[in-house]
């Protein structure tokens, strides 16, 4: 066998030493089991049988003018011509106007009640749709959190607008949840392989929905209050790691600490700070 040479060995160790490090690889992002959202649903269900039940359009209207009297009894419907929603009277306990007495719980209650069936499927099948994958990615108190804080600020919005009245519905909570789909777009852009479509999809989605807002009898102020807020609370509530981040637990040992990503982009604490100050001045002044 033959010698090796010492200026060998010496070479073979500058080119390991000079050899670039692999990047170390976090785990893959924790997924949340969504079980808060369910509840939200089963929630928006219960109160509407409630309020179904405590309607009784039998014995208040006349069972001969409710709709579907023979199936549902206690809990048909009002006539169409008075709640073509398929839902309770207008002056049914929980589902009357708001403001006399200065009944500041109503801003929070009414997100719970809806004006009819139709109202409410179409706002339980947008709130699977959105909230199961949100808080798949967030977990269910970050999501719990800007769901009822936007429903309760598109109640605000609509009870300054209308003065003397407030409407029902999860749809401020929901836009809510549209809102902080774009702003958590915004503030972790980085992380967006293909942000012009994802962009683009939710821009439609976003214009599609608050177009919904202006047709006859529907409350466009709770939609936008709703909308603003969780905008607004999306860059509070929804930040990630910037892309290329790793926690300091998955570097290994000898890692160059210094070729490691910041956790965030300046931009995010700037945005965070901004949204956190226009936010609580919203709320402060109203």
């Amino acid at each position: 066998m033959g010698r090796v040479k010492p200026g060998d060995i010496e070479a073979a160790a500058h080119q390991v030493a000079a050899r670039p490090q692999a990047r170390p690889c976090p785990p893959p992002p924790k997924s949340w089991f969504p079980w808060l959202v369910p509840v939200f649903f089963m929630a928006n269900v219960a109160t509407f049988v409630y309020s179904m039940y405590v309607n009784n359009c039998p014995e208040k209207t006349g069972a001969d003018r409710c709709v579907f009297n023979s199936y549902l009894g206690r809990f048909s419907f009002q006539p169409l011509s008075e709640n073509p929603l398929f839902g309770p009277s207008p002056t049914t306990p929980g589902e009357e106007t708001c403001g006399a007495g200065r009944e500041e719980w109503r801003l929070v209650s009414c997100i719970w009640l809806h004006a009819g069936a139709i109202h409410l499927i179409a706002n339980m099948l947008s709130l699977l749709f959105i909230g199961v994958r949100l808080e798949q990615e967030f977990g269910f108190l970050r999501i719990g959190l800007l769901y009822v804080i936007s429903g309760f600020g598109g109640s605000l919005l609509s009870a300054l607008h209308l003065q003397k009245s407030i409407s029902v519905g999860a749809s401020g909570a929901l836009f809510g949840l549209l809102g902080a789909m774009l702003s958590e777009l915004f503030m972790n852009w980085t992380i967006y392989a293909n942000k012009c479509a994802a962009l683009m999809t939710l821009m439609f989605v976003v214009v599609l929905n608050l177009a919904v807002g202006f047709l006859p009898h529907v409350d466009s102020s709770a939609h936008i209050g709703g909308f603003l807020s969780g905008f607004l609370l999306g860059f509070i509530l929804l930040v990630r790691p910037q892309y290329g981040y790793v926690s300091r637990k998955y570097i290994p040992p000898g890692y160059d600490g210094k070729r490691v990503k910041s956790k965030h982009k300046w931009y995010q604490y700037l945005l965070w700070v901004a949204a956190l100050i226009v936010n609580n001045c919203n709320y402060l002044t109203c």
